[in-house]
This record gives structure tokens, sequence and C-alpha cells, in this order.
């Protein structure tokens, strides 16, 4: 028996390294296909263990998360004919159902994800240059909210052809939108010429605005200014008219009276400032009151 002990030892080492060589386990994040002499035996969705024939079979696995690829910039010309350089990536997973892993499988072959991708760019940069150069689709309608819509359609289209290679594409988004380096200088001055001008006719609109305001402060204060030399006249006619009643009254009242008063303002307002003298005639009623009360008119010579 002890002659036979080594035997039974590497006879319990090859079966535990077959044994062994025959489980695999899938992981939840993973698809996995077990392939025997490059012909698809099993696939494998679901997590856990698994088994295959040791040193036949061989285990292939795939990421089944959802995966990012960025595209190539792309040079595209919509149709206002302003090239724009856009720059877009997409979400994509392989399918979860055998017959997509199967056919993903037989569309790469051994070239797995790398050729899967570099196929899926070519896919997404054709569909990009189709729906962003199309009739209608302009560099605003790229750059506005409308874009989403465009994405959406490019991702619809995408999936559309990815199929047959076994993927799903989950999104597309664009990153970047830029000019040119050779068309920014010349897009900068053009937006720079429309802002000028658009300042232009603010302020044109601004200085008519402030010529309505300013004819419309004359014009009210000319009327302010009439109505408050009108209301001024009427007051100075109407004080004019009583200072004549006052005076008419006190002519009526006392006559004499009232030619004494009319005669001293008469005195009063001839002989202002350095005006003393008076040439009149001897028998002029001007001095009647001063004769009366002792003053004689000088003699005229």
């Amino acid at each position: 028996m002890f002659k036979n002990g080594p035997f039974f030892i590497v006879a319990a080492v090859v079966v535990l390294v077959g044994l062994l060589s025959s489980i695999f386990i899938v992981d939840e994040r993973e698809k996995v296909l077990v392939l025997q002499f490059g012909q698809i035996k099993q696939v494998k969705i679901e997590p856990g263990l698994g088994f295959k024939i040791p040193f036949i079979q061989e285990v292939v696995r795939y990421d089944g998360r959802i995966l990012s690829l960025d595209t190539p910039t792309i040079e595209i010309t919509p149709s206002d004919d302003r090239r724009l350089v856009v720059d877009a990536f997409a979400r994509y997973r392989i399918g979860n159902t055998e017959e997509k892993i199967i056919q993903f499988r037989q569309a790469v072959g051994a070239g797995g994800v790398r050729l899967a991708e570099t196929r899926l760019a070519s896919i997404l940069e054709n569909e990009i240059r189709g729906a962003l150069g199309a009739a209608g689709v302009t560099s605003n309608t790229i750059l506005s909210s409308e874009r989403g819509a465009l994405m959406n359609g490019i991702r619809v289209t995408a999936d559309r052809e990815a199929a047959s290679l076994g993927l799903d594409v989950v999104d597309v988004r664009l990153k970047q939108t830029n000019l040119p380096e050779q068309n920014l200088a010349a897009t900068f001055d053009r937006m720079r010429a429309e802002r000028e001008r658009e300042a232009t006719d603010e302020r044109a609109r601004g200085a008519e605005a402030a010529q309505k305001v300013q004819a419309l402060a004359d014009r009210s204060v000319i009327e302010m200014v009439s109505e408050a030399n009108k209301e001024a006249e009427i007051i100075r006619g109407e004080a004019d008219a009583e200072r004549n009643n006052i005076f008419a009254e006190a002519y009526g009242a006392d006559q004499e009276f009232f030619r004494f008063y009319r005669s001293l303002r008469a005195y009063e307002n001839s002989l202002k400032g350095s005006n003393s003298t008076l040439v009149i005639t001897p028998d002029s009623e001007f001095f009647e009151f001063l004769d009366g009360a002792g003053i004689s008119a000088p003699a005229s010579n």
C-alpha cells in the first residue's frame, strides 16, 4: 500500500484540479459564455456557480454593466452652412438576452468589447452626421433645446443599427459643440457687429423716447405757465375792478377830498428823485390846493 501512495496522491491532486477547473463563478456584473473549441456551449446571465468540462471548455466573460463610449471629434455642416465641431458620447451595454450575447460573440469574435466599440463609434458618427446635417437642421437648432429631440432620434437609429452587434444603445449626448478654429474670428466679428447694431437700435429708440418725454414735459410746462398767467390776469383784472370800485365809492362819498388826494399823488409822482422843478403857467390848476394853503405858484420868467 505504501508503494501505491504517491500514485493516489497524484491522482487525488489531478481530480481536485479537474474538479476546481470545472467550476466557475458568474458575478452579477458579468455575462459569461462557455466555449468549446470556439463553439458556444453555454450562456450564463444569472449570477451564481457554473460548470464546464475542464481543459476542454473555456469561460469568456463580458461586462454586463452600462458602458460609456466617447466618439471622435466630428465636423458637420448644418443646413445654414455654419460648420460645427461636435464631440459626443454614448451609453451602451451588451444585450441582456442569450440571443443578444450569442449575437455579440458572433459579431466581434475574439475582438470583444474593443472591436465592438470601434464598430459602434462608426455607427454613431454616421448617424450624427446624418441627423445634424439633415435639411432644416440649423446650427441654432443644434444649440437650442431642440437638441434633445435630435439626440433621441440618433439614439433610436443607432440602437437599430447596433442590434446586429448584440448591443443596446441606451443614450447619446453631445458633450461639446464648437466652431472650427478658422471660423471663430469671423464668427466673433459677426456676433460683435450684431450686438453693436442692436445697441445702436436701442440707443436710437431710447433717444426717441427721451425726445417724446421732453416734448411732453415742455408742453406741460407751457400749458401750466399759460394757465397760471391766465389765472393771474383774471386775479389782476378782478383786483383792478375792486380798486376802481373802491375809488368810485370814495369819489362818490367825498368828491372834494378825492380831488385833494389825487392832487397830492400827482405832486408826489411829479417831484420824485432829483426832479424838483416844474415849468407851468401861473394860472394852472395843478397847484390849486397848494395855493389855498398859502403856497403860491412861482412866477414864470
